[in-house]
C-alpha cells in the first residue's frame, strides 16, 4: 500500500531535469505507448503508461527500485506512436540513470560489470577457443585485460567488480 507520505511530488521534476526526461509531463495517458509495446506483450510488469503515471504521482522509491524499468527493449515503438512526443524510451533511460546514481542497479548489469572486470569482455576465453582460432589461422585472444581492470577500478562500476 502506498501512503501520501511515501510520495515525492518533486520526482517528476527530477526526471524531467535528467537528460531524456524532458517531455514526461506531456503525457495524458492515452495508452498508445502501451498498446504497441512488444515487451508488454511478454511481461505484464512492463506497462509504459503505468510507469509514467507512477512517476507523475511521485512513487519514486517504487519506480527506482523496480525491475520493470530495466525491461524496455528500446524498440522506439512507443516513441513513434506517442501523439504528445513523450519519448518514453528516453524517459526510461533517464529513470535508469537516476536509479544507478542511487545504487539501484539491475543484477544483469552487475554481472556484466563483473565479467568485464574479470575477463575484459562479457565472456571468458578458454584454451578451447584459442585452439579453434589457431586451426583457422587466427591469432590467439588474450584471456584477461589488466588495463580494463585498472580503468574499472577508478569508476563507480569498479565497486560492482569483485
Amino acid at each position: 500500500m502506498i501512503y501520501s507520505k511515501d510520495l515525492d511530488p518533486n520526482f517528476k521534476y527530477e526526471v524531467s531535469a535528467e537528460m531524456g526526461g524532458i517531455n514526461i509531463m506531456r503525457c495524458f495517458a492515452c495508452g498508445a505507448c502501451t498498446a504497441g509495446c512488444p515487451v508488454r506483450e511478454i511481461d505484464e510488469r512492463y506497462n509504459p503508461r503505468r510507469i509514467i503515471r507512477m512517476v507523475l504521482l511521485g512513487m519514486r522509491e517504487r519506480v527506482l527500485k523496480s525491475d520493470f524499468i530495466w525491461l524496455c527493449s528500446t524498440c522506439y515503438t512507443c516513441y513513434d506512436r506517442c501523439p504528445q512526443d513523450v519519448r518514453l524510451t528516453s524517459i526510461m533511460t533517464a529513470l535508469k540513470n537516476i536509479a544507478v546514481k542511487e545504487g539501484h542497479v539491475h543484477p544483469s548489469f552487475r554481472e556484466q560489470a563483473r565479467l568485464v572486470g574479470t575477463f575484459g569482455r562479457l565472456y571468458e576465453i578458454e584454451d578451447f577457443d584459442n585452439k579453434k582460432r589457431e586451426k583457422m589461422g587466427l591469432p590467439p585472444i588474450k584471456k584477461t585485460f589488466e588495463d580494463v581492470k585498472e580503468i574499472l577500478k577508478g569508476t563507480r562500476v569498479g565497486g560492482m567488480v569483485e
